[in-house]
């Protein structure tokens, strides 16, 4: 199974964005979306952005996440 991580991005150099998921930041590729802008909520896998979400379906993709990890034990993760 391949999971997305929605995150949003903070800065944007030299083709690569740093994107935010919840206080961890990562590098991500814009290659694929070029138009991708600071302040855009995207979806990352395997190191590349593969979608800029609109505001509404990232807030509640966002919601989905912290009621699904709440769920979770800390240790399983």
């Amino acid at each position: 199974m391949c999971l997305a991580v929605p995150g949003t991005i903070k800065q944007i150099k030299d083709g690569y964005a740093l994107v935010d998921y919840g206080g961890v930041s990562r590098q991500a590729s814009t290659r694929l979306f070029m138009e991708a802008k600071v302040g855009d909520r995207v979806l990352v896998h395997a190191g590349f952005i593969i979608q800029i979400l609109d505001k509404d379906d990232g807030d509640e993709l966002e919601k989905l996440i912290e009621e699904t990890m709440g769920f979770t034990d800390a240790e399983e993760i």
